[in-house]
Order: C-alpha cells, then sequence, then structure tokens
C-alpha cells in the first residue's frame, strides 16, 4: 500500500470512531436533559410521561396535605393552573405565592407527578425560567431579574 493510502484509511477509521463516541455520548444525555416548561405550555410542547420541570407562582390556597409526606398544590403563570402532587418533605422556604419549580413527569387529564420541589431563597429570588416566563405574558411582579 502507497502511504497516502494508509493515511486516508488510518483518517477514515479515526472518523468512524469519532462518529461512534458522539452518537453514545448523545444517547446517554438524552434521558438525562429535563426541559423547563410554563403551566401554559405543558399540554401545547410536553410530551406526556417524559421527565420535565414545571415552573410558575404556588396558588394561593391550594396547598394541602393528603398523607404525612404527601402534598398538592397547584402552579400558575397567571394564564393556566396545573395541580401538582409531592411526596417527600418540601424545601423550608416553600411558600404559597412564591416562584417554585417542580422537576417531574405528566400524563393528561392528571396532576403533575413531581419527584422534585425546588423553591426560592430570599425574597428578591425566582429561578430564571419563572421569572422570564411570567415577563413575556406580562405578569411579572419582581424587582430582581431572576438571577
Amino acid at each position: 500500500m502507497r502511504r497516502r493510502t494508509q493515511r486516508l484509511i488510518l483518517i477514515a477509521g479515526a472518523g468512524v470512531v469519532l462518529a461512534l463516541a458522539m452518537g453514545l455520548t448523545l444517547v446517554g444525555l438524552r434521558d438525562s436533559v429535563v426541559y423547563f416548561v410554563t403551566p401554559s405550555e405543558l399540554a401545547e410542547k410536553a410530551s406526556p410521561g417524559r421527565r420535565l420541570r414545571l415552573g410558575g407562582l404556588v396558588v394561593e390556597g391550594t396547598f394541602r396535605r393528603t398523607g404525612a409526606d404527601n402534598v398538592r398544590f397547584s402552579v400558575t403563570d397567571g394564564a393556566t393552573l396545573v395541580e401538582v402532587h409531592y411526596v417527600g418533605a418540601l424545601p423550608d422556604l416553600f411558600r404559597e405565592g412564591q416562584g417554585v419549580v417542580a422537576e417531574g413527569v405528566w400524563a393528561p387529564g392528571q396532576s403533575f407527578e413531581a419527584e422534585r420541589v425546588l423553591a426560592k431563597h430570599d425574597e428578591n429570588y425566582m429561578p430564571r425560567e419563572v421569572s422570564e416566563a411570567l415577563k413575556q405574558r406580562g405578569d411579572w411582579r419582581g424587582k430582581g431579574d431572576g438571577s
């Protein structure tokens, strides 16, 4: 074989190995990506049964305990309400009327089944995705930029 042919074979082999590595990486990451949606976007954009993050404000008067660690509450973006069911201990700073991000799974006609709930840490903080969604809808009432 000529030297040029050997180089081409080596470059082609390296390209195949690189493409295989990229493909395996993307397949592995596909399952770990969690998309953020607002309550209004949930029915439009979310695939039922897929993990996602639901963000908005906890609606006043909707929080209720249905068992020792079972809680239900509603989240809104100002236009749509979504009921959230969560089993576990809520963050200490979880309150009605505050920004929240719930990570879990949704099925049409059912409540959002949260596996994790994240709450604000001071009076000026709201998750960036929530504040941006509220700003886009014109319902933003906060001082800060969400960071």
